[in-house]
């Protein structure tokens, strides 16, 4: 198995945290993980985007050009990386911010309410980890211990108060 995943977004939006989160699943899975992070100089409110690579061979790039799996968090970036998910693929939007449609046929496309899900939740910003929980519902990448144990590996100690209410998005995205 090797599943590529591009997740894009706005800075701010917890783009890189949520690659983190699955390539630390990954690993704790005893799979080959990549994760390469990619922001503008602006960061909060410029672009981000993460590829995490997940595979059980080795991986050659860390660089995802075909996703697999695509999240976008905003417009632009489902503007911009939607032709280059493969064929078969899954495309992920934050239908909250996007609003547009995908164009293409040929790939699975969730539309999942994830900031109003996360805000309605008492748990603004973590639209992230809602999304995170969906993906994890659909691809099944690693164990849901693995999946707690590389959120709790990327969680910073002084900002250990936030599993709980990140655990609780993830769910929130696995049952929607």
């Amino acid at each position: 198995m090797t599943l590529n995943i591009l997740l894009a977004g706005f800075g701010g939006q917890g783009i890189l945290f949520a690659g983190k989160v699955m390539a630390y699943a990954g690993m704790m899975e005893g799979k080959e993980i990549s994760w390469l992070p990619s922001y503008g100089p602006e960061m909060r409110g410029g672009t981000a985007n993460c590829s995490v690579c997940i595979s059980d061979e080795k991986i050659g790039s860390p660089l995802v050009t075909n996703p697999d799996i695509l999240i976008a968090m905003n417009l632009p970036s489902l503007e911009k990386f939607e032709n280059d998910v493969v064929p078969g693929g899954t495309i992920i939007v934050d239908s909250s911010i996007i609003h547009k449609k995908v164009e293409r046929d040929d790939v699975k496309t969730i539309y999942l309410d994830a900031s109003s899900m996360a805000e309605e939740n008492g748990l603004k910003g973590a639209a992230n980890m809602v999304i995170l929980g969906r993906m994890f519902a659909e691809t099944s990448f690693c164990s849901y211990e693995n999946l707690e144990k590389g959120l709790r590996k990327s969680v910073p100690a002084r900002k250990a108060d936030l599993v709980d209410s990140n655990l609780k998005a993830i769910g929130l995205g696995m049952k929607s």
